[in-house]
């Protein structure tokens, strides 16, 4: 989707913006004598998307000036008087790419597939998307050659002819800062309030005129609705309406959820009585239905796309009542649970004793051996692509998906092409992003950008006229949970401590006290058994050449047999879903061809 684009006509930078999405408030532009900005998304807060991009324009455009990157969920083009500006705010949820050859841009867009070519794929960028779901949609590599990503965190500057001046990245300093225990010990109830302010701020910045939020019963959706609850009893005239969304099942195993789901909506219209609970029957959906849009229409392969038919629908829920934004608790259990991969750094420095001790601890908790605990969170990090081959061997025989984990190869991948396209670089890469030289930092990054069906709510903003958006992943709460010792957050059995403890007082009793949530596994076999034959016959008949060169599709369809037979684990299903999705969006390539929106001139002192 193309919400902005950037080109030069006659040597000078010309700025287009889709007419509709400026009028839905998605995409703002300002201008003052230093220049002219066009930011799609917002800066600062939902509320104030204007004085954000303003800001944003004038923090940059003085001289010498090096601010630090607001937070938000933004791309932008800054145009000054001697230079051109792509911004990205440090979350990337929105994406910004840019066509360049021999060191100059010759066109900027919030879609890669309107700078690229269809006959020119980087093949490259498909072994990195198939080693797994985290840095692929956050390195520079795009499925189009010659088009390359701003990374989140990143200023590009451009010379007024588009020349390439640098590229810096911007991190959030606090973000950095080392866990500091307190002297005393740590303090469940300190780290309480820090997150309870983090996140009362995080969803304030997030609440526009009319606010929904996902509501699912579980300790996460309801934390972030009953604190906007609270914001819109407190200023009622301020923050707008509230409706409450949620996806009723009637039957099945998530039907196991409704009692919770009633108790949360009736505590959050306790603090706001005027708020409008939308309930969304979701008896019939399942997953990979209409997996051909799902997966098609993305300006890349989308590796969640199986998943879109349940978010769509309640999407078009808050879309139909003119919902400006829409609010999620995902990213709550990586961010605001205890991070395991601490006791991959208390083996690293030499304090086994107390890596042991707290490895008994974690696998009483989580009711998990000792074995697994130090093999996952201590050995797995240290030496990913090892661990994962050693699992494969094991693993493997008689099955397509057994023992296939996030990094290695997938027997329907064919050799030959991940040889000559560097999948096993690829793979290194991802480990890296994934666990780092300091897992339990790399954890929050990987995070980020796994959590939250961002996509989704990219490909659809035109229509429902709202980013989806979540408080869980904004970059004070993320640094707010950073900054506590493993010792303050874990507690044995009790996952999520420190949030339970934040929200204590406001979440009903039935919700704070639950541990286990039910998953949503039978919308996945479900969708397997209606559509797997269905997907089986679209892989053999795929054209494109491309598919052929890089799968052995005879393999990749007895993979779908063997998932719908319940072989494999949730590992091995995420790489057959992505490779899935790959073969619908590389099917639907050509047919993309939207018109861009209005014109706007780009003159410094406009």
């Amino acid at each position: 989707m193309e919400a902005l684009r950037l080109q030069w006509t006659g040597g000078t930078p010309k700025l287009w913006t889709a007419g509709a999405m400026a009028r839905q408030g998605l995409v703002t532009t300002v201008s003052s004598p230093a220049g002219t900005a066009a930011i799609t998304g917002w800066v600062g807060s939902v509320r104030d998307r204007a004085a954000g991009a303003r800001s944003l324009l004038d923090d940059f455009g003085r001289p010498g000036a090096a601010p630090r990157l607001p937070i938000g969920d933004y791309a932008a083009v800054l145009v000054y008087r001697d230079r051109i500006l792509l911004v990205r705010d440090e979350q990337a949820r929105i994406p910004l790419f840019f066509r360049e050859s021999a060191g100059r841009v010759s066109a900027v867009s919030t879609s890669a597939r309107r700078l690229g070519g269809a006959a020119e794929l980087e093949r490259r960028y498909f072994c990195r998307y198939l080693t797994g779901n985290a840095a692929q949609p956050h390195s520079e590599l795009t499925p189009f050659a010659g088009v390359h990503r701003v990374l989140a965190g990143e200023v590009v500057e451009l010379s007024l002819t588009g020349r390439i001046r640098g590229r810096v990245r911007h991190r959030v300093r606090q973000a950095q800062d080392p866990p500091v225990p307190a002297p005393d010990g740590p303090r469940i109830g300190d780290a309480a309030k820090d997150l309870r302010l983090a996140l009362e701020n995080a969803v304030g910045r997030r609440m526009g005129g009319m606010t929904a939020c996902h509501v699912s019963g579980g300790i996460d959706s309801t934390s972030v609705a009953l604190l906007a609850a609270r914001l819109l009893a407190a200023e009622q005239g301020h923050y707008g309406d509230l409706v409450l969304i949620t996806g009723r099942f009637g039957g099945g195993e998530l039907a196991g959820e409704q009692p919770y789901l009633d108790e949360a909506m009736e505590e959050i219209r306790r603090h706001a009585p005027a708020a409008r609970p939308v309930i969304v029957d979701v008896d019939d959906v399942a997953d990979f239905d209409d997996f051909q849009h799902h997966a098609g229409d993305p300006d890349e392969p989308h590796v969640h796309a199986f998943r879109a038919p349940f978010w769509g629908r309640l999407h078009a829920a808050a879309a139909e009542l003119g919902c400006d934004t829409l609010m999620t608790g995902c990213g709550a259990d990586p961010v605001a649970d205890a991070n395991p991969l601490h006791l991959h750094r208390l083996a690293r420095t030499g304090q086994l004793r107390q890596m042991a001790k707290q490895a008994r601890a974690w696998a009483a908790g989580s009711e998990r051996g000792l074995r697994d605990i130090v093999l996952d969170y201590v050995v797995r990090p240290a030496l990913p692509l090892t661990a994962e081959r050693i699992t494969a061997l094991v693993r493997r025989p008689g099955t397509v998906l057994g023992g296939l984990g996030d990094f290695t190869r997938p027997r329907w991948l064919r050799s030959g092409f991940a040889r000559a396209h560097g999948y096993r670089e690829a793979s290194i890469a991802e480990s890296r992003f994934v666990f780092g030289r300091r897992p339990e930092q790399s954890l929050y990054d990987a995070a980020n950008y796994i959590a939250a069906p961002d996509p989704l709510s990219w490909i659809r903003a035109q229509q429902d006229g709202f980013f989806l958006s979540h408080p869980f992943l904004d970059p004070e709460v993320v640094a707010t949970m950073r900054r506590l010792p493993a010792e303050a957050s874990f507690r044995p059995g009790r996952p999520k401590a420190v949030l339970r403890e934040a929200m204590a007082g406001l979440l009903p009793s039935r919700i704070r006290d639950r541990v286990v949530k039910v998953p949503f596994n039978q919308l996945y076999t479900r969708g397997l058994r209606t559509h797997g034959d269905e997907l089986i016959d679209f892989c053999r008949s795929a054209r494109h050449p491309l598919t052929a060169e890089m799968f052995d599709v005879g393999m990749l369809c007895r993979a779908v047999r063997e998932a719908q037979l319940g072989i494999g684990d949730s590992y091995s299903w995420d790489r057959l879903n992505g490779s899935l999705a790959l073969v619908v969006w590389l099917e639907q390539l050509g047919r993309y061809s939207p018109a861009p929106g209005a014109t706007v001139p780009v003159s410094a002192g406009s």
